[in-house]
């Protein structure tokens, strides 16, 4: 098989429905939409979830649980992933954004203890998990909270 022999499977690809096109067409008229009502008017039809003014599902069922209006949503980095910065290093949540590791600090910075450390790092942010910090300072480093 060569490049140009390349072709879809066959039934994969299917021609666009043209209509309002003339009689002639199959589609032509009221393009496939039948005569009057709701559906047959142009940007006509109900929204998703609308049953026709019965009280939708949505509302018949109970509200469960609750949701804390003060909840706190932390972007989490693992120890791990410090490891592309070099010996010395000052990380914080600036770098860690404008590095890529990062990309919406949300209500912080939560570093956790996942995988190993191995250069000596200094890191600031807003919270640090026990074993996170105890892998830091294992090596020399400093675990700072913002």
């Amino acid at each position: 098989m060569r490049l140009h022999e390349l072709k879809p499977a066959e039934g994969s690809k299917h021609a666009r429905k043209r209509v309002g096109r003339g009689i002639g067409s199959g589609l032509g008229k009221t393009a496939g939409k039948g005569h009057k009502g709701q559906k047959a008017r142009s940007g006509g039809g109900v929204r998703p979830g609308f049953e026709g003014g019965q009280l939708p599902l949505t509302r018949r069922l109970p509200k469960r649980g609750f949701k804390n209006p003060f909840r706190k949503e932390y972007t989490y980095v693992n120890v791990e992933e410090l490891n592309r910065f070099t010996e010395g290093t000052e990380v914080d949540p600036a770098l860690l954004i404008e590095t890529g590791i990062v990309k919406n600090v949300r209500d912080g910075i939560k570093i956790l203890g996942d995988g190993e450390l191995t250069v000596k790092l200094s890191v600031k942010a807003h919270k640090f998990s026990k074993s996170a910090v105890e892998k830091i300072e294992a090596l020399g480093g400093k675990a700072e909270v913002i």
